[in-house]
């Protein structure tokens, strides 16, 4: 059992980064407005997204490199495309999951109630863990954080359908209203993850395969596919707790990230019982912590990777983008705290409509001249992956339609 934990890695990397938002707030909410009428979009979000996240670790246990490294032999504008995507959205998103938590601990941990000093000791924290401990550190820490979160998930789950006296149907809806549509929208893009997590992911097998020489492919994709899982149980897993407390509350949650934790913990202790508050506690937290030290780390390496591609030396350090994603994310926390809400539903969005362009460049590299013929995706991965690609095109383009 030890030696299966140890081979255990960018998987759980994978998962840490997902559940994050789109499970602890997107999915709560889901869960709280439709019931579990919105079990259908989880699902196929994941199952369609499925092959373009596999492609990243397949990609680099094939050829030793990074789907960036891919990208540029495609063609220097792709990876050009990619660099403008990440900057748009990168400070952004760290924002976005570092406010949920600066929030959580205030609920959590209290001492202050001030989210911007929170922010700070949660970025200041996570600083010291990437820097000093780099990726072996990071590594054994998600281990641990994952192992918390998914059990004190399932035993939140577990107290709110025992306790709860909601109403509900396993009935599937399709939201009809703009505002709903939109929620939609921000729900699937970030379900389980942002596609461009695959190009984390394939950096991070790489670093995987320098710390444990004896790890093979197939211990890689299984700890990919464990990962996977787990996003995808524990999605339900919040869709529940939002079912089971919220659903019919008629409670309207707010946009801002302190005051939704705050909403969060006192709905759920509300309805369950202030002895449970510490299970709750610690699941979102968790959840949010994982998401937030995971993203600090996998932008520096993608920027530092695709700016030494780019031939930019000076600019292509791990260190001065981990520094300057940091003081980017609590820029905006001091400047632009009142417009959180837009900013994160502008990156919500702009991860929906660029998931085509991330699935195509990572279907066509992994069945291109560039990866070795015994590396390419079986038949029906590549059905599936088709199946993907249309359906993201075609739930782009009938939103872009829409707006």
């Amino acid at each position: 059992m030890i030696s299966i934990i140890r081979k255990l890695g960018p998987g759980l990397l994978f998962a840490g980064a997902a559940i994050g938002v789109s499970h602890l707030v997107q999915s709560t909410r889901a869960g709280a407005d439709f019931g579990f009428g919105l079990l259908w979009a989880l699902i196929l979000s994941n199952l369609f997204k499925y092959p373009f996240f596999l492609f990243g670790p397949k990609y680099s246990l094939a050829t030793n490199e990074s789907l960036l490294d891919g990208y540029y032999k495609l063609g220097k504008y792709v990876l050009l495309i990619y660099l403008f995507l990440s900057l748009i959205t990168m400070f952004t998103i760290q924002s976005a999951v570092t406010i949920v938590t600066a929030g959580l601990a205030i609920e959590l941990f209290g001492i202050t109630s001030n989210i911007t000093v929170w922010a700070c000791i949660i970025i200041a924290i996570c600083l010291l863990v990437l820097l000093i401990g780099k990726y072996k550190l990071l590594d054994n820490l998600m281990k641990f954080v994952i192992i918390i979160l998914a059990v004190s998930t399932l035993l939140a789950v577990f107290f709110a359908g025992f306790d709860t006296t909601n109403s509900f149907e396993l009935t599937q809806v399709f939201p009809k209203e703009t505002i709903e549509i939109a929620f939609l929208v921000a729900f699937m893009g970030w379900m389980p993850a942002p596609l461009d997590v695959s190009v984390w992911q394939s950096i991070w097998t790489l670093e995987k395969k320098k710390k444990e020489k004896n790890i093979n492919d197939n211990d890689i994709i299984l700890d990919f596919n464990i990962g996977y899982l787990t996003t995808i149980i524990l999605g339900i897993c919040f869709i529940a707790l939002g079912a089971f407390v919220m659903y019919g509350s008629g409670e309207s949650f707010s946009n801002q990230g302190g005051e939704f934790a705050k909403q969060l913990i006192n709905l759920y202790t509300d309805s369950i019982g202030n002895g449970v508050f510490i299970i709750i506690a610690i699941a979102a937290f968790t959840t949010m912590f994982s998401t937030t030290i995971t993203c600090l780390d996998a932008s520096p390496r993608t920027m530092e990777k695709t700016f030494s591609l780019l031939g930019i030396k000076k600019i292509a350090s791990y260190n001065l983008w981990i520094i300057t994603l940091a003081i980017g994310t609590l820029s905006i926390f001091v400047f632009f705290m009142s417009e959180m809400g837009l900013l994160v539903k502008i990156a919500t969005i702009l991860s929906f409509i660029t998931a085509p362009f991330y699935a195509f460049v990572n279907f066509r590299l992994i069945n291109s001249k560039y990866t070795p013929k015994e590396f390419r995706p079986s038949k029906g991965i590549n059905i599936l992956s088709i199946m993907g690609l249309i359906f993201l095109t075609c739930f782009t383009i009938w939103y872009l339609t829409i707006l």
